[in-house]
């Protein structure tokens, strides 16, 4: 068998491969390992130049792929469980001196009023203003 259409079979092995696992590690190596067969059948180069041109392809490729990733500002939130909470209205459902639990939706959270504000009583509606690691610090809502 031609050693150009096991390197394009392998492959596309990598890329079948990509599709199953998560991330984007597999596309790379996949792309890079058909474009060096590609260049094997066109070329006809040694076992060292062939090795090489694979290595080259795939930092190339990896490069490119880092060049033109999405930009995000800080951490991405996407799939964070606090994400989106900002701005939503709950309740608080026990408050102590420690610190107080709030209903947002379905879930609880632990929380903390600002600095600025002294106390709030159970059943009160609050907003959530920000979040500090897990905690959410929420301001009450007037009546």
């Amino acid at each position: 068998m031609d050693p150009g259409l096991i390197w394009i079979l392998a492959g596309l092995l990598m890329l079948f491969g990509e599709l199953l696992l998560p991330g984007i590690f597999l596309l790379w190596i996949g792309l890079a390992t058909i474009a060096t067969g590609l260049l094997v059948m066109l070329l006809d180069p040694t076992f060292g130049t062939t090795v090489v041109m694979f290595n080259v392809l795939l930092l190339v490729g990896v490069g490119l792929g880092i060049k033109f990733r999405p930009k995000t500002r800080g951490h991405p939130a996407v799939n964070m469980a606090n994400s989106g909470l900002v701005g939503r209205a709950g309740v608080v459902i026990a408050a102590s001196p420690t610190g107080l639990r709030v209903r947002i939706g379905d879930s609880d959270w632990p929380a903390r009023l600002p600095r600025d504000v002294e106390s709030t009583a159970e059943g009160a509606s609050i907003r959530v203003e920000a979040v500090d690691n897990m905690t959410l610090v929420v301001r009450p809502l007037s009546p």
